[in-house]
C-alpha cells in the first residue's frame, strides 16, 4: 500500500532525521521495527528510535566499514576468542551528563511539539558537533553494535529486512511510472507546488491500488473451488497490490461519461445501514 504520509524535503538533506518523522506522524500504520536503507542510517537514529519504542534495522551496504562498540567496563575481559573484534568504546559519562536533555528532545517530538528533523538540522547547524547529538550517538553506538551481531547471526532477521526494503524498492518503481516525464525530480520551485505534486501522484497511485483491490476481492469471491482459493490465497500473500503494468500511463486521457462506464464488471460496495 501506498504510505498514508508522504515528506518533501530537500536532496542535500540527509534522509535519517526524516526516518522519526515518518514514523511518529502516522497514525495509520503503527511500526514496532522499521528498515531503510543505508541513506536512512545514523547512530543517532539508532539511539532515537529505541527511545521512541521502535526496532531498527537497516541494511547495511558493507558491515566491515561499521565500527561496533563496547562498554568501558568490559575492558578486562579476554577478547582472543572474539571473531568480531569491537573498535572503539561507548562514552558513557557524555550520555549520563546529557540524559536529561535527551529525555527532553524525546519528550518534544512524541508530544510532536516540533519534529526530529527540525531538531536535527539545529544540532548539524552548530560548527562542531552539539553535546545533545553527540550524546545520542553514544547512546545509538552499542544498540548498532548489537543489530550488526544479530545481523550476522540471525539469517531470518536479514532475509525479513530484504523483503521489506525489496518491496520498498517495488513502490519506488511504481511511484517512477507514475510520474511521466520526469520521474525523479520536481519542476516546481515552490516547496507548496512541490507537495501538491507530490499528493496528485499519491492520490493516482492510490487510486490504482484501490482498483486492483476491488478487482482481486472479486475475482477471490467468483472462485468456488476450496482448493483454487487457498491457491489464489498463497499467490496474493507473496504478491502486491502495487502493480501498474495493466494501466496505461502514456497516452490521450478520455474523460468522457462513455469512458468512465466500468468495462470490467465490478460490482459496487455493499451500503450496510
Amino acid at each position: 500500500m501506498a504510505l498514508p504520509r508522504a515528506l518533501v524535503f530537500s536532496s542535500a538533506d540527509r534522509e535519517s532525521p526524516y526516518v522519526i518523522d515518518g514514523l511518529l506522524h502516522n497514525d495509520v500504520v503503527k511500526s514496532d521495527i522499521h528498515s531503510t536503507d543505508a541513506f536512512g542510517y545514523s547512530e543517532a537514529i539508532f539511539a532515537t528510535s529505541n527511545l521512541v519504542g521502535v526496532a531498527y534495522a537497516p541494511r547495511f551496504k558493507n558491515l566491515k566499514r561499521q565500527r561496533r562498540y563496547i562498554f568501558r567496563s568490559r575492558q578486562s575481559v579476554d577478547r582472543s576468542g572474539w571473531k568480531i573484534q569491537p573498535q572503539g568504546y561507548v562514552d558513557e559519562d557524555h550520555i549520563i551528563q546529557f540524559w536529561d536533555d535527551i529525555l527532553r528532545f524525546i519528550a518534544t517530538i512524541k508530544l510532536k511539539e516540533t519534529t526530529a528533523s527540525d531538531i536535527f538540522r539545529r544540532l548539524n547547524s552548530y560548527s562542531k558537533q552539539h553535546g545533545l547529538y553527540q550524546a545520542l550517538k553514544a547512546f545509538g553506538q552499542p544498540l548498532k553494535s548489537l543489530f550488526i551481531l544479530r545481523y550476522i547471526d540471525e539469517p531470518v532477521l536479514r532475509m525479513s529486512i530484504e523483503k521489506v526494503l525489496h518491496g520498498v524498492e517495488h513502490v519506488h518503481r511504481f511511484t517512477r511510472a507514475v510520474s511521466v516525464g520526469n520521474p525523479r525530480e520536481f519542476l516546481q520551485a515552490e516547496k507548496e507546488d512541490q507537495e501538491m505534486a507530490e499528493a496528485c501522484k499519491r492520490l493516482i497511485k492510490n487510486c490504482i491500488i484501490c482498483w486492483n483491490y476491488l478487482y482481486l476481492s472479486q475475482k477471490f469471491a467468483e472462485i468456488e473451488d476450496p482448493v483454487k482459493r487457498e491457491e489464489f490465497l498463497k499467490a496474493m500473500a507473496h504478491g502486491s497490490a502495487a502493480a501498474w503494468e495493466h494501466v496505461n500511463l502514456l497516452g490521450e486521457y478520455d474523460l468522457s461519461e462513455e469512458k468512465f462506464k466500468d468495462s470490467v464488471g465490478i460490482k459496487p460496495p455493499k451500503l450496510t445501514d
